[in-house]
């Protein structure tokens, strides 16, 4: 069964000092063009995601995203007690240098100057420690497994619907041209009147074996058998495409193209009000067909 290109896939993992959340989307694309959008996952893992993407997703446009909720205790700012400690002191030592180590001993709130260390550099640590890492990386990589099988698993969902919708509408082609054989005998009868009325306007006396002659070589030219056997040969080859391989969507582009040529050739050769119709139906059946299989993998 088909996949579609477009898809999405979420996990979590739940590590010790908070969250992890994994999302996978994709959109149809040409080949296999993969975007990790964060900078938590470690350089020596991301060759290996990346791998890992490609060969489960196939083609598309692929972005990860992977957002990071820390606990708590986690999420708090820690201080950077020595260093505030250090500040203090030298404080002090510029109190007694200055001469006003007195003043300050007299203050009535003796923690005045703590608001003053707390402002000092780098006393409040708010800097990101490293979220994965060697010891958590297994529950992280499975993660990034789950998500990577739900949008799997969406992407053949989709590839259900799409495949009833291109298959139904290469019936109808078929269902279409069907019905432009139908009018085949009155087309050619409607040219057969067009010549004789216009012989008679013009008061020319046909000889019947040259109006045989002339008729068979006009038909000839209007003839469409050839078109309607290349156009089912082609719509049998797309469905054997779309059943017989794993990832058809580049290779039913091409038949879609041929299909359309036969199709056009047809319209040209028509020349009847009824069978103009048929192939404007047909070419608007191809269309929404080309459109779906951009997305089937």
């Amino acid at each position: 069964m088909i996949k579609s290109m477009t898809g999405y896939g979420k996990s979590v993992a739940e590590l010790a000092n908070g969250k992890l959340t994994i999302e996978i989307r994709s959109v149809n694309g040409k080949n296999a063009d993969i975007s990790i959008k964060s900078n938590l996952l470690p350089k020596d893992k991301e060759l290996g995601i990346r791998k890992k993407m490609a060969e489960v997703l196939q083609r598309g446009t692929m972005d990860m995203f992977i957002n990071w909720e820390p606990n708590a205790a986690e999420n708090a700012k820690k201080i950077n007690v020595p260093l505030a400690t250090e500040y203090f002191r030298e404080l002090q030592e510029l109190g007694r240098a200055i001469g006003i180590q007195e003043e300050i001993q007299d203050r009535e709130d003796p923690n005045y100057l703590l608001g003053t260390l707390l402002r000092m550099p780098d006393v409040i640590d708010s800097g990101r420690q490293e979220i994965i890492t060697d010891d958590n990386w297994p529950a992280v990589e499975k993660a990034i497994d789950e998500a990577l099988a739900r949008i799997d698993s969406y992407r053949s969902d989709e590839g259900t619907s799409l495949y009833k919708d291109v298959t139904g509408r290469v019936q109808n082609i078929l269902d279409l041209y069907d019905e432009v054989e139908s009018y085949e005998p009155e087309r050619i009868s409607a040219a057969r009147e067009r010549i004789l009325k216009a012989a008679e306007d013009l008061k020319v006396k046909l000889d019947p074996e040259r109006l045989e002659q002339e008729m068979i070589f006009y038909l000839e030219k209007l003839d469409i058998n050839e078109e309607k056997v290349r156009l089912r040969q082609h719509c049998k080859y797309f469905m054997d495409t779309i059943d017989g391989e794993p990832y058809p969507g580049k290779k039913l582009g091409f038949i879609i193209q041929e299909m359309g040529r036969e199709i056009n050739t047809t319209g040209s050769k028509a020349n009847h009000a009824s069978i103009q119709k048929c192939v404007v139906r047909m070419k608007d059946e191809l269309e929404k067909i080309r459109e779906q299989s951009m997305n089937i993998l």
